[in-house]
């Protein structure tokens, strides 16, 4: 063959695709029979951020690579990988429109409120905001293409290079141990992160590892074990993307939008803890040190309306999770925050919202009062995706010694990201940028190689 692209979240299949597109035989092997509802891909809420796309123009809006790349390096203190991150946002505006031209992705500009970091609308997404929407488009543009086989479930055991010839010998297991070997031209790792592997979280992300693991069953560290077999580069295996707001006992995200909107996060004594609007993946080890490791998520009727765009949303909506108050004494009822505590709560808030009074945690932004009737939600700190993994080149080609191994890629949680060190750095979109740039730049490249 000569594409062997192990991983069929969008990694995976933007590689397959894009080799497909080049003219390439592809064989995409995926581990989990699940992989449509329980990947990383189909647990995100499809942002995919591109500074200087045509739907940006349309809506006059002014942005550019080089703006996106100041606001990763102004989020990560400078400390993002430089060379893939000037590779990812070159290629964003490209790849949005390929994702819809050529992918058939319904993609459309978020303007109705701005994730944290970003300095402009250029999160690009499907309509329900529903990774599991985005990933189907994607599977079907594979399943159009007569040149991609996909094989599910196989996962790619080992991998040996053959230095002879430049190809590669492929170990592919299925769940009962059925093996067989291939050979490929060109091998792309997707495997995802390490985020469900339990031992590699409290050795190398500690401060998150008390949490909920709100991500893919596969990620399970594959990249980095064949790569510790080959002896590649790793780095940023610190990074990664964190959540302050899943719902429990329901496990299902509620949309930060609550906070860019004008809520707030209070733990179960009534107390806000920090600047919600700074990033929600910083706020995921933030939420995990509070008492209960829990938090209360306060907005109220206007906010909840702007949600229902949102599938996750609705799908709390569904679940009852959503608990809502006509008034101070029914969300003192619903949180078991004393009344003499939410009163004055929400009394400063409001105070904050209309510039009457400075926040102590140093938020300038609320977009408006909150007003009654009040909702609320009970949420924990979670761990999503892993950032750290195989180093890579600007064309996704993976690093031995600092130089590309000929004919071997790696894109998604298998790559390094773009968000630098621990939660902090995480951009909105950064893990489906990586994910599908990478994958994107990795198939394009092996594509145009002879």
């Amino acid at each position: 063959m000569d594409v062997l692209v192990a991983g069929a979240g969008a990694a995976g299949t933007a590689a397959a695709l894009a080799a497909a597109d080049h003219g390439r035989t592809v064989v995409l092997v995926e581990a989990n029979e699940s992989f449509r509802r329980g990947s990383n891909t189909a647990m995100s809420t499809s942002m995919v951020p591109a500074g200087g796309s045509r739907w940006q123009r349309d809506e006059g809006i002014d942005d550019s690579p080089d703006d996106f790349l100041a606001d990763v390096m102004a989020k990560t203190n400078g400390h993002a990988d430089e060379v893939v991150a000037r590779a990812l946002v070159d290629v964003a505006p490209r790849l949005v429109a390929w994702l819809a031209d050529d992918c058939g992705v319904p993609l459309a500009l978020v303007t109705d409120f701005r994730y944290p970091g970003h300095h402009a609308d250029r999160c690009h997404a499907v309509a329900d905001r529903a990774g599991a929407t985005l990933h189907g488009h994607l599977l079907e543009a594979v399943a159009a293409r007569d040149t991609i086989t996909l094989m599910v479930p196989m996962r790619l055991a080992t991998l040996e290079a053959e230095e002879a010839d430049g190809t590669f010998t492929a170990l592919l297991e299925t769940p009962d141990g059925t093996t067989q070997k291939v050979t490929a031209g060109a091998v792309v790792l997707a495997t995802n992160g390490f985020g469900a592997d339990q031992d590699l979280v409290a050795e190398l992300l500690p401060d998150i590892a008390g949490g909920v693991y709100h991500g893919g069953d596969g990620s399970t560290g594959d990249a980095l074990r064949i790569g510790e077999d080959l002896g590649l580069d790793t780095g940023f295996l610190d990074a990664y993307q964190g959540h302050g707001s899943l719902a429990v006992p329901d496990r299902v995200l509620l949309t930060w939008a609550f906070v860019m909107h004008g809520g707030v996060l209070v733990n179960v004594h009534g107390d806000r803890f920090g600047d919600e609007t700074v990033g929600y993946s910083e706020f995921g080890p933030a939420v995990v040190g509070q008492p209960e490791q829990t938090a209360w998520a306060i907005f109220d009727e206007r906010i909840h309306g702007l949600l229902t765009d949102f599938k996750d949303y609705n799908d709390l909506l569904d679940q009852s999770a959503v608990r809502f108050c006509d008034d101070v004494d029914e969300v003192s009822a619903a949180t078991g925050i004393p009344v003499a505590t939410v009163g004055p709560l929400l009394d400063e808030v409001a105070s904050y919202a209309r510039g009457d009074a400075e926040d102590p945690c140093g938020r300038t932004d609320f977009e408006a009062p909150l007003t009654a009737p009040y909702a609320v939600v009970q949420v924990t700190g979670a761990l999503f995706h892993t950032q750290g993994g195989l180093r890579v080149d600007g064309r996704a080609r993976v690093l031995r010694d600092g130089e590309p191994v000929a004919g071997l890629y790696a894109a998604g949680g298998a790559a390094v990201g773009i968000s630098g060190h621990g939660a902090d750095g995480y951009l909105a979109g950064n893990g489906l940028l990586g994910a599908l740039g990478l994958g994107y730049l990795a198939g394009r490249d092996i594509g145009r190689s002879t």
